[in-house]
C-alpha cells in the first residue's frame, strides 16, 4: 500500500507530514480521483500514530478540498490531478509491425459486411448451436469435475491433457492413421494449430504452395509471417495436377511447406478422391516437402463411406503434419484442436505452445474429453450427419433452382461454392443487401483476392426457408444485373 511509504520524522508535527504526503501523491495522480482511503484507525494503526495525527491531517485535506467524507460510506480522493487532463496521445497506426498491419487489412469481421438483425447471412459456417447436447455436456462438467476436481482448475501441462490426446490417438488409428512414431499437441483451435506449425518451422521470405482459392484465415496467417503463396487452382474437376507439377518444377527448392485440405475444402467444399490423394502424397515425397493437412470437417460426409486422410498415407515416415479440430461441428467456443505429428516435430512444438499461452484450458479439455469417451459425441454425429446433409441437399437443389452460374462446388460439408461468369459478385453482395441477404464474396479466399466471379454460401445456421428465401433473391438479383459478353 502507498500510504505504508511514509516515513515519519521527529522534526515536524506528525499530522503535517502525513498531509503532505497523502496531498501530494493526490496531485500526482498515484491516488485516482474518488478512491477510497483508509479509515483513521486503520491509518493510524498502518504508520503506528496516534488516531488524532490521522485525524487532523484528514481535516486539513477536506479544507483543502483534496479528500471528501461520505456518511457510512469512508473517505475518498477528490483529484484534480493534471495528470488526467494532459494531452498524450501514440500513433498506433505508425507503431504496428507487417503482422499487425496484414491481420487487420484482412480482417473480414472489420473489412466486410456484418451480419444485422433481419439479414438473412449465407456468411457463417460455424455449427448450429440448437444442435449441440447440451444435457450430455453438463453431465460431462459435473462428471469430469467430480472425478479430478482442483487439477482441472490448476495449471496443466502444454502439450495436453493427457486422456484426451490418447483418446485423439486412438480417433485418428480409426481414420487409419499409423500413430506408433506420432504424437499429439492439444491448440487452441485450428488457427493456433497452423500459427505454431508456420511460425516454429518457417521464416519470412519462405514459400508455401496451397490450393487456390483457401481458407482465408490460412492466408491470412501466412502473409502475416511473410511467407510467399504459391496458388494451384481448383476446377470443377478438383485439384490441376497439371499446374502442380508446373509450380513443383519452378519453386521445388525454395518449397518451405505444402498446405491442403482434402476433404470438405474451405472455400469449394470438394473431396479430394483417393487416387488423388496417393497421388498428391507420392508428388510432395518425391520432392520432399513436408505436408500440412487440414482435416477440415472430415466428419461430416454425407455420400459415401469415409475416406482415409493424407497422413494416413505417411505411416511410419514423418512427412505429414496434420491439423485436427471438432470447431465446425462440435463446441467451437471451447477452442480446442490437435496437431498430429512425428515426435520429435511435437516436442520442438510443445515448447513453442509453452512460451505462447502455456497451455489450452485444462478445465475444457477434460469436459471435452469426458464427452467424447461417453459415446455421446457418436450418436451426435450421427445427427448432425442427417441434419447438415438434409440441409445441404436442400441448397444445392434450390441453387440449381433459381441461380444461374458457371459450376457449383461442393460434395458435403456447411458451405456451397458458386462461379460465375462475367459477374462481380461484390457488385451481386452490395445489391443483395439492400434486399436483405449477405454472402462471403469468393475474392477473399484467393491468395491475391484475383477472382471476383465466386461466391460461398454457407447454410448451417438458416432454416430451410431462409435458405429458399436468401437463395431465390440472390437468383433474382443475378438476373437484375448487365451482363457483359
Amino acid at each position: 500500500m502507498l500510504l505504508s511509504n511514509l516515513v515519519i520524522n521527529k522534526d515536524e508535527p506528525i499530522y503535517i507530514q502525513i498531509k503532505r504526503y497523502i496531498s501530494n501523491m493526490i496531485l500526482k495522480g498515484l491516488i485516482p480521483n474518488n478512491s477510497k482511503l483508509p479509515s483513521t484507525r486503520e491509518l493510524s494503526q498502518i504508520l503506528k500514530v496516534s488516531r488524532n495525527s490521522v485525524n487532523l491531517a484528514y481535516e486539513e485535506l477536506k479544507a483543502d478540498g483534496l479528500i471528501y467524507s461520505v456518511s457510512g460510506k469512508g473517505t475518498f480522493a477528490k483529484s484534480n490531478s493534471s495528470l488526467t487532463k494532459s494531452n498524450w496521445c501514440i500513433n498506433w497506426e505508425d507503431k504496428q509491425n507487417s503482422y499487425a498491419k496484414v491481420a487487420n487489412d484482412m480482417d473480414i469481421i472489420k473489412n466486410e459486411i456484418p451480419w444485422e438483425n433481419g439479414l438473412i447471412s449465407f456468411k457463417s459456417i460455424s455449427p448450429n448451436g440448437d444442435m449441440f447436447d447440451i444435457d450430455e455436456l453438463k453431465k460431462s462438467f459435473l462428471n469430469r469435475l467430480s472425478l479430478e476436481g482442483h487439477k482441472l482448475l490448476n495449471y496443466g501441462y502444454a502439450k495436453g491433457y493427457k486422456p484426451l490426446i490418447e483418446y485423439l490417438l486412438e480417433y485418428m488409428n480409426k481414420k487409419g492413421v499409423d500413430t506408433c512414431n506420432k504424437d499429439i499437441l492439444i491448440t487452441n483451435g485450428f488457427t493456433e494449430g497452423l500459427d505454431i506449425i508456420l511460425s516454429s518451422f518457417t521464416s519470412p521470405g519462405d514459400y508455401i504452395i496451397c490450393e487456390n482459392p483457401t481458407h482465408n484465415t490460412s492466408i491470412k496467417i501466412m502473409k502475416a509471417l511473410g511467407l510467399n503463396l504459391i496458388g494451384v487452382d481448383i476446377d470443377e474437376n478438383g485439384l490441376d495436377f497439371d499446374m502442380l507439377e508446373s509450380k513443383l518444377e519452378k519453386y521445388k527448392d525454395k518449397i518451405k511447406f505444402a498446405y491442403i485440405t482434402p476433404s470438405y475444402h474451405n472455400p469449394t467444399g470438394t473431396v479430394m478422391s483417393p487416387e488423388n490423394r496417393y497421388k498428391f502424397y507420392n508428388l510432395m515425397k518425391s520432392n520432399n516437402i513436408p505436408i500440412i493437412e487440414d482435416g477440415f470437417n472430415e466428419e461430416l460426409l454425407y455420400s459415401s463411406s469415409h475416406i482415409f486422410p493424407i497422413c494416413s498415407l505417411d505411416n511410419l515416415n514423418n512427412g505429414v503434419i496434420y491439423i485436427g479440430s471438432f470447431s465446425k461441428i462440435l463446441f467451437p467456443g471451447m477452442r480446442i484442436g490437435w496437431i498430429l505429428a512425428d515426435k520429435n516435430a511435437i516436442s520442438k512444438l510443445e515448447s513453442v505452445k509453452r512460451c505462447r499461452n502455456i497451455h489450452v484450458s485444462f478445465l475444457d479439455q477434460g469436459i471435452l474429453y469426458d464427452y467424447l469417451q461417453s459415446g455421446a459425441f457418436e450418436k451426435y454425429i450421427k445427427k448432425a450427419r442427417k441434419f447438415y446433409g438434409e440441409k445441404f441437399n436442400f441448397a444445392y437443389k434450390c441453387v440449381e433452382k433459381y441461380i444461374p452460374n458457371e459450376y457449383i462446388f461442393g460434395d458435403g460439408g456447411l458451405h456451397l461454392f458458386l462461379k460465375f461468369k462475367n459477374i462481380d459478385t461484390r457488385e451481386l453482395l452490395n445489391k443483395c443487401y439492400k434486399k436483405g441477404v449477405i454472402f462471403m464474396p469468393g475474392d477473399i479466399f484467393y491468395i491475391n483476392n484475383e477472382i471476383n466471379n465466386t461466391l460461398r454460401l454457407g447454410f448451417s445456421r438458416l432454416s430451410f426457408e431462409e435458405i429458399e428465401k436468401g437463395i431465390k433473391i440472390i437468383g433474382d438479383t443475378i438476373k437484375e444485373l448487365p451482363i457483359d459478353d
